[in-house]
C-alpha cells in the first residue's frame, strides 16, 4: 500500500480530530455549562458580523458541518493530495493548500458582501451596508462558512494541470475521463450552481475561489520557476543566487575560452539532423530520470539544476 506523504497525512489527522472535537463539545455540557459549537468559534463569519476574527480565514478550512461533508473532502484529499504532494514536495504543497483555502474564504466573503448589498438595494433600504444597526449585525453571525472544500478544489485543479491526460474512473460515469475534462466539468457545475442554486447552503463561490487562486499560483510558478523563493521554500532564493553566480562567472569564462579556441566546423544537413535528434533524446532521458526520482523520493529530493530542467521542459510544452 502506498505510503501517505507527511503533509497530506497530517492534514487528514487534523481535520478528523477537529471534527470529532466539534461533535463531542457540541453534544455534551462541560462543567455544567452550555455545549460549545467549535464551528461558531473557528468557522468563517461574515466580516461585518460581531463574531468575525481574522484567524478564521485559516481555521475555517479545518472545520466541517457533518460526516458527509468531511468524508468527501478527506477522500479527495487522500486521493489527489498525496499525488500532488509527491510531485511538488511538502513545502510547496502545504503553501498551496493553505493559500487556496484562504483565497476561497476571501471569495466567499466578497460573495456575501454582494448578496447583502443587492438585498438592501432591492428593498430600497436607507441604511448603508457598512453602517448596519447592531441587531442586523448580530443576525449576520448566522453567515458562517466551514470546510476544506476551497483547498480541495484547488488540489483538483492542480492535479488536472499537472496530469491533464491522466484517465480517471468517476462514479457514475461508465467510462474513463481525462483529468483536464474532469476538472473543467466540476468547475462548470460549480459555476452553474453558484448562479442557479443560491441559498442552498453550499459555498459554491468558495469552491470556485479555491480553483481560481490555485490556477494563478500554478501559472505564476510555471513562468517564474527560478525567480525568488516562490517555488519550494526560502532555500529556493539561495539556489537562485548560486545559479546566477555560476551563469555569470565560470560559465561565461568557459564560453569565452571555448569561442577563442574552437575550430570552425563544417556542418551538413545530415549532421545537423543527427545532432538535433541526439540532443532531443538526451533531453528526454534526463526528464525520464527526473520523473523517476520524483516518484521514488518526492519533489524535494531534486537538485536546483534538476528542478530548472523540469520546469524548462514544462514551459516548452505549454
Amino acid at each position: 500500500m502506498m505510503r501517505i506523504p507527511t503533509v497530506t497525512k497530517n492534514l487528514l489527522i487534523i481535520n478528523v480530530l477537529a471534527f470529532f472535537a466539534m461533535y463531542v463539545l457540541r453534544s455534551v455540557n462541560l462543567f455544567g455549562g452550555s455545549p460549545i459549537d467549535l464551528n461558531d468559534v473557528f468557522g468563517l463569519h461574515f466580516f461585518l458580523a460581531p463574531d468575525f476574527h481574522i484567524y478564521q480565514l485559516v481555521t475555517y478550512m479545518f472545520m466541517h458541518a457533518n460526516f458527509t461533508h468531511i468524508f468527501f473532502n478527506m477522500f479527495a484529499l487522500w486521493m489527489f493530495g498525496m499525488i500532488v504532494e509527491r510531485t511538488w514536495g511538502a513545502k510547496r504543497f502545504l503553501f498551496y493548500y493553505i493559500s487556496c483555502g484562504i483565497g476561497a474564504g476571501l471569495f466567499q466573503e466578497l460573495a456575501q458582501f454582494c448578496d447583502l448589498y443587492f438585498m438592501l438595494s432591492s428593498q430600497s433600504a436607507s441604511v448603508s451596508v457598512m453602517h448596519l444597526p447592531e441587531v442586523a449585525r448580530q443576525a449576520l453571525n448566522a453567515w458562517t462558512t466551514v470546510g476544506a472544500s476551497g483547498s480541495i478544489y484547488g488540489i483538483l485543479l492542480a492535479f488536472g494541470m499537472l496530469f491533464p491526460n491522466e484517465k480517471l474512473f468517476i462514479i457514475p460515469i461508465p467510462f474513463p475521463i481525462k483529468a483536464k475534462w474532469f476538472v473543467m466539468i466540476y468547475a462548470g457545475i460549480e459555476l452553474f450552481s453558484a448562479m442557479a442554486t443560491a441559498g442552498d447552503g453550499v459555498a459554491h463561490i468558495a469552491h470556485l475561489g479555491g480553483m481560481i487562486v490555485g490556477f494563478f499560483m500554478i501559472r505564476y510558478w510555471r513562468h517564474h520557476a527560478y525567480r525568488g523563493s516562490n517555488m519550494s521554500g526560502g532555500n529556493q532564493f539561495f539556489d537562485n543566487l548560486k545559479r546566477k553566480w555560476d551563469q555569470r562567472g565560470s560559465a561565461k569564462k568557459f564560453k569565452t575560452w571555448h569561442n577563442k579556441n574552437a575550430e570552425p566546423e563544417n556542418y551538413n544537413s545530415h549532421n545537423s539532423d543527427w545532432d538535433y535528434n541526439a540532443r532531443k533524446k538526451a533531453e528526454q532521458d534526463d526528464i525520464d530520470r527526473i520523473l523517476d526520482k520524483i516518484r521514488k523520493s518526492g519533489y524535494d529530493s531534486l537538485t536546483a539544476e534538476e528542478k530548472h530542467c523540469l520546469f524548462e521542459n514544462s514551459s516548452k510544452k505549454n
